[in-house]
């Protein structure tokens, strides 16, 4: 017996987990055992965390809000596992995956918490990169061209949905009081779909910039988006409309 727990000794201190354990019943659940790959991992040495609280891994951009969910699974007695931001001894960050479970020994009968830990940093570096280059990507299709002083074009291109023209309309608004713009053609030339929430938003666009002094036209309505918008039973010729940016600035032109 004591052979084979010497050999699960063993595998645990070989394994490529990252864990530890801590005792719930002592003062403060410090951690009572960590294997080499915590060690690895934080740089923290095994003498260091013995007897200690893991909250030693937590810094100033820890997330309170998780720090409390782990608070209260713990309290509960309960499995949880969340995204953390922690940070190794040297005081370099790391996005830790830690899952931590209650483990019931009958023998004992008490609890212990098994913590284990993996670093997933650059898996959460990837996912911010990916979310810039969204964002990139919707700034650059929604780019505010200036034609000439008070007049903009915002040419659309591809699809629209409810989301992306709540982010046109919290992009345009401080370039247009920026600019001191008058009149702002939405072109939608290079429009593939328009879905109803994206219809109503057009007119609520209008109404908005009527608040804000600025005269909205549409150009470039295709048959298709104008059939669409007839079988939802929207009317656009309550909105100014020019088959073209140039048509548009054209009268724009003759009426100045």
């Amino acid at each position: 017996m004591n052979k084979l727990q010497e050999l699960k000794n063993k595998v645990l201190e070989k394994t490529q987990l990252v864990f530890i354990i801590s005792d719930p019943d002592l003062p403060d659940n410090p951690i009572i055992y960590a294997n080499k790959g915590f060690s690895e991992l934080t740089g923290y040495h095994y003498d260091e965390v013995i007897g200690y609280n893991c909250r030693f891994l937590q810094g100033d951009d820890t997330s309170e809000e998780t720090v409390n969910v782990l608070r209260g699974a713990i309290r509960k007695l309960e499995p949880v596992s969340v995204e953390i931001l922690n940070y190794k001894k040297n005081g370099e960050p790391f996005w830790n995956l830690l899952h931590i479970d209650p483990i019931y020994l009958e023998e004992e009968d008490k609890y212990y918490f098994v913590g284990i830990q993996k670093d997933i940093t650059e898996i959460k570096q990837a996912e911010q990169k990916i979310a810039t280059y969204h964002k990139e990507i919707e700034r650059l299709s929604t780019p505010i061209v200036p034609i000439k002083e008070g007049i903009s074009v915002l040419p659309l291109i591809g699809s629209i949905d409810e989301e992306r023209l709540n982010a046109i309309i919290e992009r345009i608004l401080p370039v247009l009081e920026a600019d001191e713009v008058e009149v702002l053609i939405l072109d939608l030339s290079g429009f593939a779909n328009l879905d109803q929430e994206a219809t109503i938003g057009i007119f609520q666009l209008n109404d908005l910039m009527k608040l804000k002094g600025v005269e909205l036209i549409l150009t470039g309505i295709t048959p298709k988006i104008a059939m669409r918008t007839r079988g939802l039973g929207m009317d656009l010729s309550g909105l100014k409309t020019f088959a073209s940016v140039k048509q548009a600035i054209e009268q724009l032109e003759k009426r100045d």
